[in-house]
């Protein structure tokens, strides 16, 4: 019983972060720290862009909780995985497939997966701290599912 209560915490973990990362796209950094994510909606030059500080801001807490149970093997480590997984799966998802940042994952037959590219795009066509919607990055609502998937 005890893996799958661990597995539920990688879960549940991973699962949070995909709101907590569309709040913080959404308010933070396209409110206050839009001086770091600017840098994202502009041409970039060179392999990193101040934009990419956010990924550490992301892991202190994975890591944090991670140390803080590895001892015990307690919640606290399940939660930090599931904080880095979603980490990881952001990287593969928004850097590696949608912005083509390590060149793989160039095309896709998925729906899911295109409706995902062309809503990041479409977020992307406002370059300024206002104006843009579509704030998530693993979820793609309805609407733009509707829109975007190829048919």
């Amino acid at each position: 019983m005890t893996w799958l209560w661990n597995f539920l915490v990688v879960f549940a973990f991973f699962a949070l972060m995909e709101g907590v990362a569309w709040f913080t796209h959404k308010y933070i950094m396209h409110g206050f720290l839009w001086i770091w994510h600017k840098s994202h909606h502009e041409p970039r030059e060179g392999a990193l862009e101040r934009n990419d500080l956010f990924g550490f801001m992301f892991a202190i807490p994975s890591i944090w909780l991670i140390v803080a149970g590895a001892e015990t093997l307690d919640w606290r480590f399940f939660a930090g995985l599931g904080i880095a997984l979603y980490g990881l799966a952001y990287f593969l998802v928004h850097d590696v497939f949608v912005h083509q940042r390590i060149k793989w994952l160039k095309s896709t037959n998925s729906p899911y997966f295109h409706a995902m590219r062309m809503t990041h795009y479409h977020h992307h066509t406002f370059h300024g701290k206002h104006g843009s919607e579509a704030f998530g990055f693993l979820f793609v609502s309805r609407r733009f599912l509707k829109r975007f998937s190829k048919k």
